[in-house]
């Protein structure tokens, strides 16, 4: 058994009516919201699934899945601290986390500093643990044409 484990996720959400998106537990405006069976954050879903990937306990479908009413309209963050508790029971923690969204929009970089806060204090560990950054699609694709958005996440843990 080695100290470390890594994991990786993805998630992609369309963009549906709304005036605002949630990425890493920020809440963002923007000119449509996402459809979701919750609150449709697609960093913190591909950060959750890295975390369940790292140990091999499956993936975020497994432990909020869509056919359940209690995630319906759920604030991710829930879901994030859910997944440290279980990799704490078992004796592990995330070292740290990186996260890329793809969107051409809503801009991401204004509000980094505020996802890396709040998913660096739902995790308890260090803000300069946790990676938010952004790019674009460069137009092609369903994120270039506007029609969703995607979020690819990677976390390393950590012996407890």
């Amino acid at each position: 058994m080695t100290d470390i484990r890594i994991g990786q996720g993805f998630d992609v959400h369309a963009f549906g009516a709304g005036d605002h998106v949630m990425l890493g537990g920020v809440r963002i405006p923007h000119d449509r919201g996402v459809l979701a069976h919750s609150d449709g954050d697609v960093a913190l879903h591909a950060l959750c699934d890295a975390m369940l990937g790292a140990l091999a306990l499956g993936d975020i479908g497994r432990h909020f899945p869509p056919s359940d009413a209690r995630w319906k309209d759920a604030d991710s963050r829930a879901f994030v601290r859910h997944c440290d508790a279980l990799l704490r029971a078992r004796g592990w923690r995330v070292g740290n986390c990186d996260i890329t969204v793809v969107c051409e929009a809503p801009k991401v970089g204004p509000h980094a500093q505020a996802m890396r806060e709040a998913i660096a204090a739902d995790l308890g560990i260090d803000t300069d643990a946790v990676s938010v950054k952004a790019t674009t699609s460069e137009r092609l694709g369903f994120t270039g044409r506007g029609e969703g958005i995607a979020a690819q996440a990677v976390c390393l843990l950590v012996r407890a």
